[in-house]
């Protein structure tokens, strides 16, 4: 039985130097391996456990390991995973499907006729956020792949009513709102990582669909897997989000990623045996 892991990277298997939680102390701290360089310094990081874990799973015979992330192309290949490199990934919250590393252009073509169809233009939205956003606390603003934008705010100062008068704002005009860390994404609602994954099941005939993710932008992506997990950390945790099929870890950081990894060769491994 082929299932497909459909995972999101940013704190959820991969971790920057401040999410990496090591609470313990330093000559209790697992060996950390980089996967993610820029600009000539060490970016992201996952425990050596956790490598070997993808390398098994990218390389299993009955699944399909899919990096799903919010990251824009660019921003994607900049890491660089041990093992084999995945046959398919999604960037861009689901706008970008890669196939052996190369853009699926007619895939991106329907997703920006559904968005033209249903949501905002992307300048209203931008224009809105660069009208209300205060210069004491925005630090920059970004386009990503002419789908979504996002900013990076200095949380000490952004009021916390912000986010919320914004995500009001955006509702109706089929936008939504999500505040990850330092970074407050503004994304059309149709833009979805189960949406990109769907496409995947269908060219891959998988049966089955495992799922990870920390924010809310991963949960379409649970609620669309058979199974899923999330960690103790993150914006899911912090909302109480749950899910009957979701599991809620309780660990944090960068040893979260490795329990996650555990538990998906696990269910691999399961599936394959019982089909």
């Amino acid at each position: 039985m082929t299932t497909l892991v459909a995972t999101d990277l940013d704190r959820t298997l991969i971790y920057s130097g401040a999410a990496l939680g090591l609470d313990m102390p330093d000559a209790e701290a697992p060996r950390l391996l980089s996967v993610e360089v820029h600009e000539a310094r060490p970016q992201s990081f996952i425990t050596e456990p956790a490598g070997r874990m993808i390398a098994e799973l990218a390389a299993h015979p009955d699944a399909f390991f899919v990096p799903t992330t919010t990251r824009t192309r660019k921003q994607y290949r900049r890491i660089n995973f041990p093992g084999p490199v995945p046959r398919y990934a999604i960037c861009a919250n689901g706008g970008h499907l890669l196939v052996d590393g190369r853009t699926d252009y007619d895939w991106n073509t329907s997703v920006r006729q559904a968005l033209a169809a249903d949501c905002a233009p992307l300048e209203e939205v931008r224009d809105h956020l660069n009208r209300t956003a205060g210069p004491a606390w925005l630090l920059k603003e970004r386009e990503a792949e002419e789908l979504f934008t996002y900013l990076v705010v200095e949380r000490a100062l952004m009021p916390d009513s912000w986010p919320k008068e914004l995500a009001a704002w955006a509702e109706p005009l089929g936008w939504t709102v999500s505040l990850q860390g330092r970074k407050l994404y503004a994304v059309p609602r149709p833009l979805t990582k189960s949406a990109a994954v769907a496409e995947i099941v269908r060219r891959t005939g998988a049966r089955t669909v495992l799922a990870a993710g920390d924010s809310l932008l991963d949960a379409d992506l649970l609620l669309a897997a058979h199974e899923g997990w999330r960690p103790g950390h993150g914006e899911l945790a912090s909302t109480g989000w749950a899910a009957p099929h979701v599991v809620a870890l309780s660990s944090h950081g960068v040893r979260c990623g490795e329990e996650i990894l555990r538990t998906l060769l696990r269910r691999v491994a399961a599936l394959s045996a019982g089909s």
